[in-house]
Parts: C-alpha cells; sequence; structure tokens
C-alpha cells in the first residue's frame, strides 16, 4: 500500500498577464505543511475511490488518465484527510497529483512530476502547484509562451504545459497565521470572466510588480529578512492582477487584512482568488486570537499557525 500526503500552497501572485514580451503568467508561492491531503492506495482491478471528499471525482479522473496512458492496472484509493476546494490554497492540483502519482508508484511506473501534470491537466497557468507537490519550499515559475497559450486564461481553462521553475528553495521557518473564512473563491466560468475583464493588466503594473518581487521580495528571502519581505507582500497586494483579485472579495476579506496590519504583521496578503489570508508576525498565538474573534463575529470560518514545507509531497509505503 502507497500512503502520500500532499502539501498546501500559497499562491502569492501571478506577474505578467499583459504578456508584451511574449509571455504570460509567472508565480511565486509558498508551500505550507498544513493544511494537507493524505490518500492511501493500493492495486485493484478498477479505480475506486473511497472516503468522503469533495475532490473524489477529480482523484479518480485522474487515476483514470494516468492508467490508460501508461496501461496500467487499477487502484483501490482511500482518501484519509483532506482540505476544501476554492479557497487559494490549491487543492485542485494537490488531489489530482495525488491520486496520478500513487498509480504510477504501485505499478513502477518512473515517470515525472512534470509528465503525470501534463497527463491530468494541471499547471496551465500556475507552475507553483506542481513544484509544491515535487519539492517544496519558495516557488518562482516563468509562465508560458503566449503564442502556446492562446491568451489570458486561468489554469482551468488551459491546456499549456507547466511553467519552468525559475527559483526554488527553502523558506525560512517563519511563524504563517493563515486565514480561512467560511467563504469560496472565484473558479470555473467565474474565473475565466475575470480573466476575460481586467486582462490584459497594465505593463507599468507588471514592471512595479516585477520590481518589487527582484528587488525586495527576493533578497529579503535570501537574507531572511522577515521584515522586508512582509513589506514586499504588502505591496503586491495593491498592484497588478493580485490587486483586482482583491478588490472581488466578500468585505470581512479586506477588514481581515487591515486588523492584522494595525494589529502589527509584518506583511499580510491573499492567496489566489481567496479566501485563504496568510499573516507574518511574531506574535502568532496574539495575531490567531484577533482574527479568530473577527471570524466569529461575521462569516466563522477557521485559523492557523503554519510553517512551510520545504520537500514537497511524502510518499512512502504503510
Amino acid at each position: 500500500m502507497i500512503e502520500i500526503i500532499a502539501p498546501s500552497r500559497l499562491h502569492m501572485t501571478l506577474i505578467d498577464l499583459n504578456a508584451s514580451l511574449g509571455r504570460v503568467d509567472g508565480g511565486i508561492g509558498i508551500t505550507l505543511q498544513e493544511p494537507a491531503m493524505c490518500i492511501r492506495a493500493e492495486a485493484g482491478d478498477r479505480i475506486t475511490i473511497s472516503g468522503q471528499s469533495e475532490h473524489a471525482q477529480r482523484m479518480h479522473d485522474s487515476a483514470q488518465k494516468v492508467s490508460d496512458a501508461f496501461g496500467t492496472g487499477g487502484a483501490s484509493i482511500e482518501i484519509i484527510s483532506d482540505y476544501p476546494s476554492h479557497t487559494g490554497l490549491g487543492s485542485g492540483t494537490q488531489a489530482s497529483l495525488a491520486a496520478a502519482y500513487a498509480v504510477c508508484a504501485l505499478y513502477d511506473i518512473d515517470v515525472s512530476i512534470r509528465r503525470i501534470s501534463e497527463i491530468v491537466g494541471r499547471g496551465g497557468t500556475s507552475g507553483i502547484g506542481v513544484a509544491a507537490f515535487e519539492q517544496g519550499g519558495f516557488i518562482l515559475d516563468g509562465g508560458h509562451k503566449f503564442s502556446e497559450k492562446g491568451g489570458f486564461k486561468p489554469s482551468a481553462a488551459s491546456v499549456a504545459k507547466p511553467a519552468p521553475i525559475i527559483l526554488q528553495r527553502d523558506f525560512p521557518d517563519w511563524d504563517i497565521v493563515l486565514v480561512l473564512p467560511e467563504l469560496k473563491g472565484a473558479s470555473a466560468s467565474k474565473e475565466v470572466d475575470i480573466f476575460k475583464q481586467v486582462c490584459p493588466i497594465p505593463l507599468r503594473d507588471v514592471q512595479e510588480l516585477s520590481h518589487i518581487i527582484l528587488m525586495q521580495l527576493l533578497p529579503a528571502l535570501i537574507e531572511e529578512d522577515i521584515v522586508a519581505f512582509g513589506d514586499a507582500v504588502n505591496r503586491i497586494q495593491d498592484v497588478g492582477f493580485k490587486k483586482h483579485e482583491v478588490a472581488l472579495q466578500h468585505p470581512i476579506i479586506h477588514d481581515i487584512m487591515e486588523l492584522c496590519r494595525n494589529s502589527g504583521a509584518y506583511g499580510v496578503g491573499m492567496s489566489s482568488f481567496g479566501p485563504a489570508v496568510y499573516v507574518l508576525c511574531d506574535k502568532p498565538e496574539v495575531m490567531k486570537k484577533v482574527i479568530t474573534k473577527k471570524l466569529d463575529k461575521s462569516v466563522g470560518g477557521e485559523c492557523y499557525i503554519v510553517h512551510a514545507n520545504n520537500s514537497g509531497a511524502i510518499i512512502r509505503h504503510v
């Protein structure tokens, strides 16, 4: 029996949705230890999924695709734990890769994570989730050739191959307060419509964002300077595509982000289309209490203290 524990990830921002240099997308993200997705799998006559999860059908389809691609037998996959979809933590990619990789592992198929992601159709806009599963850490991907992608599209509507990884390195052991309000972020046709409405992003926004990433965020990461890194995170929320993602949120998201900044956080950001918010601070227990009180008075939700995952998915025999 194979057990796979797949991480979650923060998608900090897409970088270039202007494409004037011939490339589009690009992104930065951080792999998280928690929440995580755990499955167990053993060989079987056909693909079956057990366990209560909104990801069951996705896992079934992904496992079937790799089984068909490599001519393997089936697999009985049990979902031990997962985390919700459309919250900004990349559960769809992790569910797909975990189920698909389980089939490959059971039948000793030697194939890369990138190849698996192509088969199951993940990574068409952001390469962060695929790289998070593969190796973890902080990730910077280089986007896609605009001529190959053929437009401004979210991952769910893109058939492009996963983006090349420009930088992948360990993220410092900083406390991250992860906020998950009882809300859902944009998905499916709504995502597609947002890309159509706001793209192309003005070139000056892309240039400003690239300046922040290259000359503030990345040096702060290398030097493990949480103050400068946090300031870069704050700046990112107000520029480019991320500015539009944040503007579309429920008012409680804006309130929480402002509350955290006013409570002494180094940096506060929203992951992907939200509603997940991440907070860098030096007193996480205090921050968690402040946020939880705010959530309890509004939409409800959960608040966790988490850390980076610098190794990717855990794959082992049990």
